[in-house]
Order: C-alpha cells, then sequence, then structure tokens
C-alpha cells in the first residue's frame, strides 16, 4: 500500500496542479468530491501498447496556466476549483507483466475512494482497468446498484484472448459475470467495425446488454440515443459509472490510441455527451482510457482526454448546484443569461 503521492512514470506532478493526497488515508482527502487516480497499465493490449503513459500526458495536456482552475464558459462553475474540491492521489503502482495483480491494487484503491464518499476519476492506462474502476465502485454502493454508460468503439465484451481472463477487450463481461454491473444495465455508445464476432454478440444479447452502434446514433441522433439510454441506466440502480475510451472518437479527433477505429464521434460530440451523463446522472466514478502518447499527434489526443476529465468536472459541479438551488437546466441549450 502507497504511503505517499508519487508517479510511477514521467514527472512528479497532479491533474493541472490541484493538491495531492493520499488514497490509502482518507484524513488527506477529507474535504474531497473528487479524487484523481492514475492508473498506468497497458498490460492487457492487444495492439498497440503505450496507455502506460497516459495518466501523465492527460494530467498535462493543456496550455493554461497549471494554477487548480478551470472556469467553464458553457456551465458557469468552476469544477476543478472553487465549485468542487479536487485532490490527485496520484499512481497506483500497475505492473504490466501482472494484470491480476495490476487490478487487485486498482480496485483497492478505488474502493478506499468511494467508500468515503467522493467520486473516483481514474486515468488510464488501457481499458482493462475498467473492470476494477466499477467493481471498486459496487463494492461501496452494491453489487448490482450500478450502471454502467460506456463510451467506445468495441464492446470489450471478449471471454479469453491470448490465453488471459484479464485483458483490455473483456473488461466488460467480467464486470457482468461478476454481478458488480447487471447486463440489462450496460449502456455502450458508439461501437463499430469488424468485432466482437455472432457468438460474443449472442452473449451481450443474452446478458440484455443495450449498444447503440454508430449507425444507430447517426441515423437516430446522439441527444436521442443519450437520452434513452438514460432512463434504462436510472432504473432500479443507485449510481451510474461513466467509462470513456478515447477511440470512441474517429482518428482524426483522437489519433493517440491503441486500436482506432475510423467513422467515430467527433471530439465536440464526446464532450456534449459528457456533459449531459454527468449533469442528468447520479455519476459515482468515471474512468478515461486508452490515450497512448507514443502515437498521438501534437497531443491532440491527449487535450481531448484532459478537456473529457474538465467537462465531467463541471458536469457533476453543475448538477451539484442546480441541486442546491432547486434549478433544471437542459444541458443542451446555452446559457445565455450567463447564470
Amino acid at each position: 500500500m502507497p504511503e505517499r503521492y508519487g508517479p510511477q512514470f514521467g514527472p512528479d506532478l497532479t491533474f493541472l496542479g490541484v493538491p495531492r493526497c493520499t488514497w490509502s488515508d482518507p484524513s488527506t482527502y477529507g474535504d474531497a468530491d473528487v479524487v484523481i487516480i492514475g492508473a498506468p497499465f497497458d498490460g492487457g493490449t492487444s495492439h498497440r501498447p503505450g496507455t502506460r503513459f497516459g495518466p501523465q500526458y492527460i494530467r498535462q495536456s493543456c496550455y493554461l496556466p497549471h494554477n487548480g482552475s478551470r472556469p467553464s464558459l458553457a456551465l458557469r462553475v468552476d469544477g476543478l476549483h472553487g465549485d468542487l474540491t479536487v485532490y490527485d492521489a496520484g499512481d497506483v503502482e500497475m505492473y504490466s507483466g501482472d494484470a491480476e495483480r495490476s487490478v487487485r491494487s486498482l480496485q483497492e484503491a478505488v474502493y478506499a475512494v468511494a467508500r468515503t464518499g467522493t467520486i473516483p476519476l481514474i486515468l488510464g492506462g488501457d481499458h482493462t482497468i475498467a473492470w476494477p474502476d466499477a467493481a471498486g465502485v459496487a463494492d461501496h454502493l452494491g453489487a448490482g446498484r450500478v450502471s454502467m454508460v460506456h463510451f467506445d468503439a468495441h464492446a470489450d465484451t471478449g471471454n479469453v484472448n491470448f490465453g488471459s481472463l484479464v485483458g483490455h477487450g473483456q473488461p466488460m463481461r467480467r464486470l457482468i459475470e461478476s454481478g458488480a454491473v447487471r447486463g440489462d444495465r450496460f449502456l455502450q455508445l458508439g461501437l463499430r467495425g469488424y468485432w466482437p464476432g455472432p457468438e460474443t454478440l449472442e452473449w451481450m444479447a443474452a446478458q440484455g446488454m443495450r449498444s447503440y452502434e454508430m449507425s444507430e446514433i447517426v441515423a437516430r441522433g446522439l441527444d436521442e440515443c443519450l437520452t434513452e439510454a438514460f432512463e434504462i441506466a436510472t432504473d432500479g440502480c443507485d449510481g451510474v459509472f461513466l467509462s470513456v475510451d478515447i477511440d470512441v472518437c474517429d482518428p482524426g479527433h483522437a489519433p493517440g490510441t491503441g486500436t482506432p477505429e475510423p467513422g467515430g464521434l467527433t471530439g465536440r460530440e464526446l464532450l456534449d455527451a459528457v456533459r449531459r451523463v454527468t449533469y442528468e446522472l447520479p455519476v459515482a466514478g468515471v474512468d478515461v482510457v486508452e490515450v497512448s502518447p507514443p502515437y498521438d499527434h501534437a497531443d491532440i489526443t491527449s487535450a481531448l482526454a484532459n478537456r473529457v476529465v474538465l467537462e465531467a468536472l463541471a458536469g457533476i459541479a453543475r448538477r451539484r448546484r442546480d441541486q442546491r438551488d432547486g434549478t433544471v437546466w437542459d444541458p443542451r441549450r446555452p446559457l445565455l443569461d450567463g447564470r
């Protein structure tokens, strides 16, 4: 168990300069609304590696001063400083040569944060980490009491890949099989391409999973699909886990990722969707995964992931402000009066 903050890779820094904490010592973040955790793991990749460096780049990929302040023009809140209290617990030690040990360590850290009533926000790493991330939140809220809203080009519902049950193509199956998340409260958006095959699709259907492929999103519109997904996600669950695989975006918007798939969302669509999720739903945990800096041109992908984090924080902050004030706002409409 780590006793202090520290990076596993790269310079010693926190997310845009927020204060440090130690996840194993709740007294270091007793007033926190959100605790950021780094998960520098790419031992579950099936194609291009490099996501172990994702947390380092997501933390620093911003042209503005790292002064802990980011007021949102769209939401009129500062989710990083002022409207929320955010800490960074550094990186969980994750050894890519031992996937099972790594996911156990991460789940322990996520649970330690979630059990204090604080929202854990995890920076990946490959999508293997979604298993311990959502399971750690479910350890606190209860098995089957957490729904999943999952943005991805891929379903990640494989069974055994390369002889292992642990990998970035399998975390959603592990979550459902373990009982941590109900299959019929599992919402996937942005799927496309040429995987998985019929056997895996049949398994998904048998669990009651709802997958909004890009063809459906294009035909119906992203907003309509999100509205429908939200109704399912909040039925019989106490919290929602938001998992964002950056490859849900078209490679033109997110080239720095391990398994790029053409034909995805734009960066703008992803940010708008994250805003709606975090404002409209009782989010209990978030992860942002599959940023692979070695394949990133001009930090395009890292910058988008950084903004996904900021949009999530702003959405959570605005939701809490409006609940406190008894007001309701449609996040699809601009705040023209500047409130």
